[in-house]
């Protein structure tokens, strides 16, 4: 969903880190070419003029330090500005009682019920006991879609008795949660094309009849600006206490996550990209901000690694992925487990200097992801582990071997080494910015 506002600032920073003094001019300059960036990326205007505002005058208020570039103060700057825009050090449940209430609301075709279905089976990871709540009683086959999804993760469902209102179902599901001792109750509402009247009041009188601690919007992030204005009407009528951003695997233009946290003052606790239980994450402010502005996001790849390998690996990729001696060696380890990671161009934003990656290295449009893994497998095994530790020393005859070994043409082979010397010389450099900007904090 960032693509494009990373591709935008990523242009703005080359033309920044060849500044070798900081003025009020060069400042403003960068900062004009920001707030287009922000802007053309579907921010709010206003939120862009305050950001901008603050960028400029902390990057005027202070001396360059000695160690860094005024370049690389100025990108320090509207990282830790991207941050606080973000939400800075992020929100989370309030799961203090027990059994905890967690309200759902949002529009039709938010992603309430899978949403619903996803933060149950986060919890059921952690421990913790869930019972999903079908409180959406107008929209067809939500109460039936809300129990499969139940089922297939092995959660509680709570169904509505014929006749009930959707306040007499989420009380009575409160009861139950109570009874047996479930740590969440999660509330599917129903939503509206619209905000209305009538879902406004059935909202207020759930929350009444069940108290929850935490009323948390959904929110369709590919719905541009109207999200700013959907958020604050909610947010009047209900107090919500967290969003929740769905459908961050599109391709819309990303300005809903970068201002609703700014006009309603309430930070986004998860984040959807995808259909499958664990496609919905912990939002980390700070992590998300270092993926836009292209320094990566290792944490979160390594985290999601740990979910699918034992610890010890996880470990034995944080330091490859982050150390100097990445070889092809690691690269053979690693490719067999990233098909149960995600997707592979979801990965690839996780990476530091994701951005300037070059086409070849991703996916094509339509193309299929792990065919091109596949390929990539095959041609690594077609090599020695000599030859993968020291790829610089595999000559025209020893390419010509590998090729004929793992079925494709030899200017495959040359591709994939160019494209790995590339990909190595890219993340020292990333290295080596990041030092640079943390000596700027």
């Amino acid at each position: 969903m960032f693509d494009r506002l990373a591709s935008s600032l990523h242009r703005v920073f080359k033309t920044l880190r060849g500044y070798g003094k900081l003025t009020e001019r060069n400042v403003q300059d960068a900062l004009r070419e920001v707030r287009l960036a922000l802007l053309e990326a579907d921010v709010h205007y206003e939120v862009v003029k305050d950001f901008t505002a603050r960028v400029r005058e902390r990057c005027l208020g202070e001396k360059v330090l000695d160690s860094i570039t005024p370049g690389q103060q100025i990108i320090k700057r509207i990282h830790d500005e991207l941050v606080r825009l973000l939400g800075g050090k992020g929100g989370d449940f309030d799961l203090s009682e027990r059994p905890s209430g967690v309200l759902l609301f949002g529009l039709h075709g938010s992603g309430k019920t899978t949403t619903a279905a996803k933060l149950a089976s986060f919890w059921k990871r952690r421990g913790l006991r869930s019972l999903l709540a079908a409180c959406d009683l107008r929209r067809p086959a939500a109460v039936e879609q809300l129990a499969v999804l139940a089922c297939s993760l092995g959660v509680d469902f709570a169904a509505p008795l014929p006749g009930d209102t959707a306040p007499a179902a989420a009380a009575r599901a409160l009861e139950r949660a109570r009874a047996e001792g479930h740590d969440v109750v999660i509330y599917d509402s129903g939503g509206r094309f619209q905000i209305d009247e009538d879902l406004i009041r059935e909202l207020k009188e759930i929350a009444g009849a069940t108290r929850p601690r935490n009323r948390v919007l959904v929110l369709d992030a590919a719905i541009g600006q109207e999200s700013v204005q959907v958020a604050e009407t909610f947010h009047q009528a209900i107090d919500l206490t967290g969003l929740i951003l769905t459908k961050l695997d599109g391709d819309a233009r990303g300005g809903a996550a970068l201002s609703v946290v700014s006009v309603t003052k309430r930070p986004i606790l998860m984040a959807g990209a995808g259909e499958k239980p664990d496609d919905l994450v912990v939002f980390h402010p700070e992590r998300m901000a270092s993926r836009i502005l292209g320094m990566g996001d290792v944490v979160t790849l390594v985290e999601r690694a740990e979910e699918v390998m034992a610890r010890e690996t996880g470990g034995k990729l944080e330091t490859s992925l982050g150390g100097e001696h990445f070889s092809l060696e690691d690269l053979l380890a690693q490719i067999r487990q990233v098909r149960k990671m995600g997707p592979l161009d979801r990965l690839l934003d996780m990476l530091p200097g994701a951005e300037v990656l070059p086409k070849s290295l991703r996916p094509a449009a339509g193309a299929d992801p792990g065919r091109q893994l596949r390929r990539t497998e095959a041609i690594l095994l077609s090599m020695t582990p000599w030859e993968r530790r020291h790829p610089e020393r595999i000559d025209g005859r020893r390419r010509a071997r590998i090729a004929r070994g793992s079925g494709v043409s030899v200017a495959e082979v040359n591709e994939l080494l160019r494209q790995f010397d590339q990909m190595k010389r890219m993340m020292k450099e990333i290295r080596r910015r990041q030092k640079g900007l943390h000596r700027g904090i």
